[in-house]
């Protein structure tokens, strides 16, 4: 199948993002950058949904060829990955590219730089590279499994050791998102509980996996109210096998994940997501139609 096939016309893109331009204003924490607020009045009906896609779909290739992929699918913005199952992209572009070279890489493909997924490596080794590319939400794990009675002391003790991330974080106009995990710290709804209510940093905040949340039957949609305006980070991806993961493929009606986001005023991106991706070809296809389904979903959620 070629690229050609696969493109949607960019107008169609563009047509889609102008019809949601507007973004819902900030929250509490106070975590979306000043240039992307709008007035208060911006509720769920006009919630704009705005879409990424994580290099990783695509680490069998170059950085260039995801990044022309992820541009051709009609995603608007880009998670980077650092070595994760082998994906090259991330110290390709800290070792060779450099802050410029990634700029001008992602311009050439109309994509927005969103975060970086940094579970290799570690956050300090990338921070310079993405403060000075625009700054961006840098993605971590969060730590060993606890007792429930332990939650809140082991939870103040993670968030006291996030401070020289935190920091970086900081001085590189950047945010610090902790993704739930089977069997570590923040796994539950009850963790989610303790992280939002005891997290007081305007930096940091949470990447959902609702994949890991429906391993343990917890409901997708309370863990966004719970989380509420500290969601930086929002995988669409649910628990199956192979391309199942991805929306639109799987048996889960994400338009109640979206109509959750829109309660909350999420203001970031949507990424769909799976782990053990195929070859880039059927990826691109598996991907197009997330991407088509997800359109669907947002039309619906928000009732236009």
């Amino acid at each position: 199948m070629s690229d050609t096939m696969l493109r949607r016309p960019l107008v169609d893109r563009r047509q889609f993002l102008a019809g949601t331009a507007s973004v819902v204003a900030a929250g509490a924490c106070g975590i979306l950058p000043a240039a992307e607020k709008t007035p208060a009045a911006a509720g769920p009906a006009r919630w704009p949904m705005k879409l990424s896609c994580s290099s990783i779909a695509f680490a069998s290739l170059p950085i260039e060829d995801a990044c022309r992929r992820i541009g051709d699918l009609g995603f608007e913005a880009i998670d980077l990955w650092s070595a994760y199952a082998g994906c090259p992209h991330l110290d390709d572009a800290l070792n060779r590219l450099g802050p410029q070279g990634l700029t001008d890489l992602l311009t050439r493909f109309q994509l927005k730089l969103y975060a970086f997924s940094v579970y290799v490596g570690g956050y300090p080794k990338y921070a310079e590279l993405l403060g000075q590319s625009g700054g961006g939400v840098a993605i971590r794990g969060s730590a060993g499994p606890c007792q429930a009675d332990e939650l809140t002391s082991r939870m103040k003790s993670f968030l006291e050791s996030l401070k020289p991330d935190l920091e970086l974080a900081e001085k590189y106009n950047s945010y610090l998102a902790i993704e739930n995990h089977g069997h570590a710290l923040l796994d539950s709804l009850d963790s989610f509980k303790a992280f939002a209510d005891l997290n007081t940093h305007p930096r940091l905040g949470i990447a959902m996996a609702p994949y890991h949340l429906q391993g343990i039957g917890a409901s997708v949609e309370d863990a966004i109210r719970i989380v509420g305006r500290q969601l930086l980070f929002f995988y669409a991806w649910q628990r199956a096998e192979g391309t199942a993961q991805l929306p639109g493929h799987g048996p889960t009606d994400c338009s109640a994940w979206l109509a959750a986001l829109a309660e909350v005023g999420y203001p970031w991106y949507v990424n769909p997501f799976m782990h053990h991706e195929p070859a880039p070809d059927e990826m691109a296809m598996a991907m197009k139609k997330s991407r088509d389904y997800l359109e669907v979903s947002y039309r619906k959620a928000i009732g236009g």
